[in-house]
Order: structure tokens, then C-alpha cells, then sequence
């Protein structure tokens, strides 16, 4: 059967020589003085159009199936359950509104969060720690990166260090200590060339690495940006992967 997917805001907009309307935001945030910050911050830059808020999960999707907007951010938590609806709302609209990005705010700097967002896609979300939000170029950035299909994630969530998780097998298991190192210096954020100067390898081998890596972890298939993402959420989620002082490998590649 045959389905219409939306464009996403960029290739609506690719071929208009005129510049880019501002992205229409829905927030979502049962706490009015976070809610009414964000509504003032965002209104101080052109880039974006706050057009509707909800301050709960139903208030919220029907400001979303009423407005249509270009991306939503919203709390991670809000009534009813204050349990998980910023992500539960993030994977509804991954089937229902693939084109429309998300951005999840959370006090939590805990990647088991941020992988239950991203997991099972990370083209167009965004996890951010709530403190964040008063820097105005860092939100603005995480709102045009879900527009156009992209994924931005906290770096701060990247620091935080994961207890082991005994008793389950990781498909990190099958890395080389080499290649550990690698995901080890990817899920700092560092670029091929960055990681190439810390390791003392050439950017061939880094590459080389990294594409064993995808490969065993299973992502071959995704846009290099989302697969570098999950493999990253991956390391961080299972402790017992990091390597612990170990001393530079030899580069036999």
C-alpha cells in the first residue's frame, strides 16, 4: 500500500531562493516558569515561531494534530504520569509524523534516557538537559538540526559515567581493545581527524575502524551522523566497555 510521507522543513524549502520561513515550534512543559522562559527566549530569534504549548500530554498532542508544526519540544516528563511522555510522544510521531523533530528537554544526564529516544532512530531528535535552555544558540541549534532530519545530543550526557550492567551481553564485547579506543574517543565527539591525533593512527586507519565498528554493531546501514550517535549511546549504556588506562596500541594497519 502506498503512503505519503511529509517533507521535512528543509526539502520543503530547498529550491526557494528566498530565505527560510522560521520553523513553527509547539512546547511542551507543565512548569510555567520553565514554559514561559523558553516562550520569551525563543521569541528573541527569527530563526523560529513558537505557534502553541501544551502543559500536559493530551494538551499537548492536540496543540501538535491542530498546528502541525515543524518540531516540538517538549519535557520528558509531564502530567499525567510525570513518567516518560517526552519520549512515548517522540516515538508516536515517529509513525504518525515522521518528518516532524523533536526535541526532548530532561534534567537527566543519564544516556539510558537519551537511548530510549534514539534507539530505534535518531534521525530528527534531540536530547537536552534542561540547563541548557538558556543558551539560546545551543536550543536554536538542536531545533534546526531535528527539522532537517539530524540528531543532536547533550554533551554532558556523554561525561556521565554508566554503572555496569552485570549479567547482560553486549554486542561491544565483540570489539577489539583497538577499536573500543576508537568508540571510546567517538563518544567524546571527537571527528575522524581528532581522533586520529589522540590515538597516533592515520585517518585511514581511523576510518577503517570505525567501519569495522558500525559493521559489528549493526548500523552499517544508517547515515554516518545517526550510526556514530547510537554506537556512541551504545558504549556509554554498558560501563564495563570502557577502556580503564589503557596504554596506546601499536597501529598495525
Amino acid at each position: 500500500m502506498w503512503v505519503w510521507t511529509a517533507p521535512s522543513y528543509t526539502e520543503r524549502y530547498a529550491n526557494i531562493l528566498s530565505p527560510m520561513p522560521p520553523l513553527r515550534l509547539v512546547i511542551g512543559e507543565d512548569n510555567y516558569l520553565v514554559r514561559e522562559g523558553l516562550v520569551r527566549l525563543l521569541e528573541t530569534t527569527p530563526e523560529v515561531e513558537v505557534i502553541g504549548v501544551g502543559t500536559d500530554l493530551p494538551s499537548l498532542e492536540e496543540a501538535i494534530e491542530a498546528l502541525q508544526p515543524d518540531v516540538v519540544v517538549t519535557d520528558i516528563r509531564m502530567p499525567p504520569t510525570h513518567s516518560d511522555e517526552g519520549i512515548r510522544l517522540s516515538e508516536q510521531l515517529r509513525q504518525r509524523r515522521p518528518a516532524m523533530g523533536v526535541v526532548v528537554l530532561s534534567q537527566y544526564a543519564d544516556v539510558e534516557y537519551a537511548l530510549a529516544l534514539l534507539v530505534k532512530g535518531a534521525s530528527g531528535r534531540a536530547y537536552l538537559l534542561k540547563e541548557r535552555i538558556s543558551d539560546l544558540d545551543q536550543l536554536v541549534h538542536a531545533v534546526t538540526e531535528v527539522a532537517a532530519g539530524g540528531s543532536d545530543i547533550d554533551p554532558k550526557v556523554v561525561e556521565v559515567r554508566v554503572a555496569a550492567r552485570s549479567g547482560v551481553r553486549s554486542p561491544l564485547e565483540t570489539l577489539t581493545p583497538r577499536e573500543r579506543q576508537v568508540l571510546s574517543e567517538v563518544a567524546q565527539g571527537k571527528n575522524n581527524n581528532a581522533i586520529a591525533v589522540a590515538l597516533s593512527l592515520s585517518e585511514r586507519a581511523v576510518e577503517k575502524h570505525i567501519n569495522s565498528i558500525f559493521s559489528k554493531l549493526g548500523l552499517s546501514e544508517e547515515q554516518d551522523i545517526h550510526r556514530r550517535v547510537k554506537a556512541a549511546l551504545l558504549f556509554l549504556a554498558d560501563d564495563r566497555m570502557r577502556p580503564r588506562h589503557v596504554e596506546p596500541l601499536p597501529d598495525i594497519t
